[in-house]
């Protein structure tokens, strides 16, 4: 039987996202907040205009390079679970679980509770009511504040729409997902045309390749500029490249909902190269209009968007600090309401996509059973639900932006264990059908494995409060695996 839009698949999803909705559950997952926020780090961390443009073409070439590989594993394996199931025929069950356990407990509950948040703060700009300094409880050693509120019920709100079934999911991913790629192009027409500053372009592009790093002391205020070159160079490069690869994650999660996509083998790679592809272009032009608009380097204390400059932009929030260049208070409130509609289709996308992971695992008796089970409306209910409650935690314990810090180093060994199966089920599984196979095989999936690889040493080296809890916190889950694996099995049968 041919696969169409309402055809139930042999696991009882029903295939309804087509084209066009995987296309916005890729870009639309990927635009969150980072955009609007982490050039300000970057700013700091390689000090010119030219190094900052080069880093986000670099975290673009090193997406598409993922996603271009990655491909081959989706056509191979286009099933519910995504990189689960690609590290299980992989690796076996064990590294499979490991990065199940991660994405459970840290990176999508951590991201869905983090871009709730923001979600949440941003909208303080419309209802100043919702602040962090609106304290609903106080307990001493526990604040509730009206932004964990909103944050809290904007994921429970997101959750009962995907509970009814994907197609929910999907239509609010395409009109959430459309409208801020048509307002982020908006963004960028108006920021060239009516914010463009010709003395700002002239310092910014007139010394390029100047690269330099800047601390500032917290405690008394000074900052510090380092001219870089050679090695430190590099590994300035790496470290800003933190938040470049955290604002263009996400790209992989359409591989998780293999079982409800139409023709999946063709959709799911299609989809993230043309969203990949998209979000790559626009965040590069949105870096250009940034500079156009202000200055790269700036004064922590600067009294205006122009003397702080996108180094130190109020709260890091480059996008607003533009938006008040191009027309004051109407567009920063414009710039406000785009990010709001962007992280709430962001969260949308992860909060359809994840339990599809949770559903794989418990299907292979490694998380629990009642997660392997799908609601009347064919979708995962008891994964999302508890995927909610999970990240609800997190939007109260105030911890969860840095686990999301110590977990960088994890997601990319996870990356570069998911591209290096490439190269081992081509030995172990030399006749599967491959409908696509990775383009400039094996130079592109090795140049990104080479990539991440050496971003991962710069973290270990560079970065140890970061990169070597993400390695424990996957190390945890080698015991967990061991005394409970058996365990949900057992209950399983």
């Amino acid at each position: 039987m041919s696969e169409t839009a309402t055809a139930p698949a042999a696991t009882g999803f029903k295939r309804e996202i087509k084209l066009f909705d995987a296309v916005m559950l890729v870009a639309g997952s990927m635009i969150g907040s980072g955009i609007f926020i982490v050039s300000a780090d970057i700013g700091r961390s390689v000090g010119s205009a030219g190094y900052l443009l080069l880093v986000w073409g670099l975290t673009g070439l090193m997406t598409l390079a993922g996603a271009l590989s990655y491909g081959e594993l989706t056509s191979l394996m286009p099933r519910a679970g995504g990189q689960y199931v690609y590290l299980r025929e992989s690796y076996g069950p064990l590294v499979a679980f490991l990065y199940g356990w991660t994405l459970f407990l840290v990176i999508q509950s951590g991201t869905i509770a983090a871009v709730a948040v923001a979600f949440a703060r941003f909208t303080g700009v419309l209802v100043p009511w919702f602040s962090e300094e609106t304290i609903l409880l106080d307990l001493g050693f526990f604040q509730f504040t009206s932004v964990q509120l909103l944050a809290i019920a904007s994921i429970i709100l997101l959750t009962l729409v995907n509970q009814q079934g994907v197609r929910n999911g999907t239509i609010i991913q395409n009109i959430f997902g459309s409208t801020k790629i048509i307002a982020l192009f908006a963004l960028l027409g108006f920021g060239l045309l009516l914010g463009t500053n010709a003395e700002v372009m002239d310092l910014n592009f007139s010394n390029l390749w100047d690269a330099q790093s800047v601390v500032l002391d917290k405690e008394t205020g000074a900052i510090t500029r380092t001219t870089l070159s050679g090695w430190a160079l590099m590994v300035g490069i790496g470290t800003a490249m933190i938040g470049s690869l955290f604002s263009s994650d996400a790209w992989n999660n359409i591989g998780f909902s293999g079982d409800e996509i139409v023709n999946p083998k063709r959709t799911i790679v299609l989809s993230m190269a043309i969203g990949t592809g998209l979000v790559t272009i626009l965040y590069i032009l949105i870096n250009v209009v940034y500079l156009a608009i202000l200055p790269l380097q700036g004064d922590p204390a600067g009294i205006d968007v122009l003397s702080r400059g996108i180094q130190f932009a109020s709260n890091d929030r480059v996008g607003t600090a533009v938006a008040e260049m191009i027309g004051g208070a109407p567009a920063t409130i414009a710039i406000a309401i785009l990010i709001m509609i962007s992280t709430f289709g962001c969260n949308n996308g992860v909060i359809l996509s994840a339990p599809r992971v949770y559903y794989a695992m418990a299907k292979d008796g490694l998380f629990f059973p009642r997660m392997a089970r799908l609601n009347k409306n064919g979708v995962p209910g008891a994964a999302l639900a508890i995927q909610c409650v999970w990240a609800s935690l997190l939007c109260l314990s105030g911890r969860y932006s840095d686990l999301l810090d110590y977990v960088i180093f994890a997601v990319l060994l996870f990356y570069i264990l998911t591209i290096a199966g490439i190269f081992v089920l081509r030995r172990t599984m030399p006749d599967a059908p491959r409908p696509y196979k990775a383009i400039g095989y094996p130079v592109l999936p090795a140049l990104y494995i080479i990539m991440a690889s050496f971003i991962c040493t710069i973290l270990l080296i560079y970065k140890p409060d970061y990169s070597w809890p993400g390695l424990i916190l996957v190390g945890v889950g080698v015991p967990v695996y061991f005394l409970f694996g058996k365990r949900f099995r057992k209950i399983e049968d």
